[in-house]
């Protein structure tokens, strides 16, 4: 076929095929076509949300949007700009990213990479070039017209891709960074501090986890009904942004074949399988920066000279200029200079003590700024023919910038690993007087001795993977976000960088379900299969109720008929947050606050039993517990809903004015595996959209042909509601109900949904 314009076909760049519920598989002969189609058959579903985020890495929100505003939100499923993490005026948004992005590095650095690597980047710019060329005027109504809607080039991919290794680091000091600058009008001043430089650092720790979770499993021969391995990946992911996920299988014969999901614009595989291996990422608790404080040079009344073993040395600066849009429609320039150590970049938090005064200043060290390997990383990862290979290329690219990696493989061997870009500090520097201030992370920027340490075979100032964290095994593997040290229940590893996260400590809820249901599974069934898996993933145990119903309703002896009302519904619900879990809404409410009350287990946290303890409600905790239920039920008879609701009728996404009700709990803070975080708060409609949480869900097992593959992408494909793709998973998801993933040439040509369009230049 020809171009949609009637325009003459030439050389066949790329074929395009659409299966069940727009899955896109795309087949090329070169890396740079298999990218190029891939942008094409994106733009089609994602082209105003894409179109939107780039004006992001690019410093342009302000031009567009003006100063004040905040980046795009969504509504309704529609597309959102907004990041997470990255809570700032546009302004602020724009000067972060011109001004902590440093493009000719990046350029310097895919330069280095690989070919395939810059090959697909580049005919991924040049496929969604080609898009806005066939269909000018034809776009979506949210962008129809806009003037932010315009080509791209390879540069600009560099600078999606940057954005996206900063997730855990340098994006959420963006504030930070920015006040940091220096311009007309500007002074940091030494504001009463506000917070605990203890509170800064751990918010922001939390502030990733907070907004980006997972879960994992990999299951290994000595388990399986069949001795294949079995792999679960289930990523809490935000619903709108470039980072939602985008089902796609990616193939250039001989070389590449793997099916699962891209992130947004990557335009790799960064979750799925191939023919042999499956694979997930959940986010790590590892910590991916620290700060230095530096003494500065007196003698230099700019403040920018600071002192490394009793020499000066000058900071680098980075002059910004941005546009911005004024409210009469004229167009006015801001500027601002960023200043740069060898430890990172000066930031300021004047609340928490972070400040820049003639005698001292702070920086940022963050290891993910400007590394480029994300594409080679997941080219490796995809190509891998056993978890064997896959472990070999995590310690040679060192390419993951904040996750962990689950996989299995068909001969039945499981991995764990923390592969991810952390700063190399041991944990011997921790005892030592280079951590000058331990609660904002911060070591002596005064002598080089404390800086990370270069370690064999890995990028400078990070760990090599093979010293990092990891399991191979037989029987299981899985993380919820938690640390290393919960890996396996059998086995409680220690020994590494308090860098990678915190051992013998409480787990999350969460996490502690995650491996009890497997564990009471395995106990009742010693072999587990496929469709097993796929009962574990939506279970929908609400592991808090489990813990503390049972103890609550029994102590119900109160005359106050409101909780006893309250006790009566709590007794009746099932324990699960499913469509007809009666009680669930009642206890979310209860337990959103109950959660907070202090020294409420009877039984303590136990390191050598992390899934099962704490537990049990300590009598001195059931009156502040009976307190807060009588607060929840009242709220619910206030809104008129009943003590016994079924959350199927309290929970909802709403999509083109059809309503979707919505199984799955909080997650973290109430112990529900399937995660789900809503938009809005209680009302007397109920819990309303999706933020983020269950996002693209596949298991995996393989048999003598290849992978068997089942899954969902539980928002659908688009973000425009005139799309086929906008809602058409969401019923899966309410009802539970798998979809088979085709992966062989075969399956794709015999899906129902079938069709090809084949793209020429």
């Amino acid at each position: 076929m020809g171009r949609p314009d009637g325009s003459p076909a030439h050389g066949l760049i790329a074929e395009v095929a659409r299966t069940s519920h727009g899955i896109v598989h795309v087949k090329a002969n070169d890396f740079r076509s298999l990218g190029y189609g891939l942008a094409y058959a994106y733009a089609q579903d994602n082209v105003c949300m894409f179109a939107d985020t780039l004006l992001t890495v690019r410093g342009e929100r302000s031009r567009y949007f003006g100063a004040e505003a905040m980046a795009t939100q969504p509504v309704r499923g529609e597309y959102g700009a907004a990041i997470d993490y990255l809570h700032v005026r546009n302004d602020d948004s724009d000067f972060f990213f011109k001004g902590y992005l440093d493009i000719e590095q990046l350029k310097a650095n895919y330069a280095a990479g690989s070919q395939e690597g810059r090959d697909m980047l580049a005919g991924y710019a040049a496929g969604y070039n080609r898009y806005l060329r066939d269909f000018a005027g034809k776009l979506p109504a949210a962008c129809a017209g806009a003037a932010w809607v315009k080509p791209i080039t390879v540069e600009d991919m560099y600078l999606v891709l940057a954005e996206k290794a900063l997730h855990a680091s340098g994006e959420v000091f963006a504030k930070e960074f920015a006040d940091a600058g220096r311009g007309a009008g500007m002074t940091v001043t030494q504001r009463a501090r506000s917070m605990s430089p203890q509170q800064f650092i751990a918010g922001k720790v939390d502030l990733v986890r907070s907004s980006l979770g997972s879960n994992a499993l990999g299951i290994g021969r000595d388990l399986t009904v069949d001795g294949r391995g079995i792999l679960m990946g289930n990523p809490h992911y935000p619903w709108t942004s470039t980072d939602r996920f985008y089902q796609a299988h990616l193939t250039v014969p001989g070389k590449y074949d793997a099916m699962g999901v891209i992130l947004g614009g990557i335009p790799i595989i960064t979750i799925g399988f191939n023919k042999d291996v499956a694979w997930t990422h959940t986010v790590t608790a590892a910590v991916h920066f620290t700060t230095f404080r530096l003494a500065l040079d007196r003698s230099d009344t700019s403040g920018t000279t600071y002192l490394v073993d009793g020499k000066p040395v000058a900071m680098t600066s980075r002059p910004v200029t941005i546009d911005v849009l004024q409210a009469d429609g004229t167009v006015v320039k801001r500027s601002r200079t960023f200043y740069f150590s060898q430890y990172g970049a000066v930031i300021v938090k004047p609340e928490a003590g972070v400040l820049w005064t003639p005698s001292e200043a702070w920086v940022l060290g963050d290891p993910n700024r400007n590394n480029t390997r994300l594409m080679d990383q997941w080219l490796a990862i995809g190509r891998a023919g056993t978890v064997a290979e896959l472990k070999s290329a995590l310690d040679t690219v060192v390419g993951l910038p904040w996750v962990n990696t689950v996989a299995a493989d068909r001969a039945g061997d499981v991995l764990y690993a923390d592969a991810s870009v952390v700063p190399s500090v041991p944990a011997q520097r921790f005892a030592s007087d280079c951590l000058v201030m331990p609660a904002l992370l911060a070591f002596d920027g005064t002598r080089s001795s404390c800086g990370w340490v270069k370690e064999p075979g890995a990028p400078e100032g990070i760990f090599s993977p093979k010293q990092a964290p990891f399991m191979l095994r037989t029987d299981y593997v899985g993380n919820s976000n938690d640390s290393y040290w919960l890996t396996n229940p059998r086995q409680l590893p220690t020994g590494y960088s308090p860098m990678y996260g915190r051992i013998n400590v409480e787990q999350m809820l969460r996490t502690r379900i995650g491996f009890k249901q497997m564990e009471e599974f395995l106990r009742q069934h010693q072999r587990i299969s496929m469709a097993d898996v796929e009962d574990l993933v939506f279970a929908n145990r609400v592991y808090a109720g489990e813990l503390v119903v049972p103890d609550l309703v029994s102590g119900c002896t109160a005359p106050d008929l409101v909780i006893s009302a309250a006790c009566g519904a709590l007794a009746q619900w099932d324990k699960k947050a499913n469509l007809d879990s009666k009680g669930a809404v009642l206890f979310r409410e209860f337990w959103n606050s109950a959660s907070q009350i202090p020294d409420k287990w009877e039984i303590p946290f136990n390191p050598a039993d992390p899934v099962n303890t704490p537990f049990g409600v300590k009598p001195s905790a059931l009156p502040a517990m009976y307190s807060a239920l009588r607060a929840a039920a009242l709220k619910l008879q206030g809104l008129g809903i009943p003590l016994d609701a079924p959350l199927g009728a309290y929970q909802d996404e709403t999509r083109n004015g059809a309503r979707y009700p919505l199984h799955g709990a909080i997650g973290d803070i109430d112990g529900s595996y399937n995660s789900i975080h809503m938009a809005t708060p209680l009302d007397a409609n109920g819990y309303h959209d999706v933020v983020w949480g269950t996002s693209y869900v596949q298991v995996v097992t393989f048999d003598q042909s290849g992978p068997v593959a089942q899954g969902m992408l539980v928002y659908g494909q688009s973000v425009d509601p005139k799309n086929r793709y906008y809602a058409d998973q969401l019923p899966l998801y309410s009802r539970k109900e798998w979809q088979n993933l085709p992966f062989s040439p075969d399956q794709v040509r015999t899906d129902p949904a079938y069709r090809v369009q084949k793209i020429f230049e």
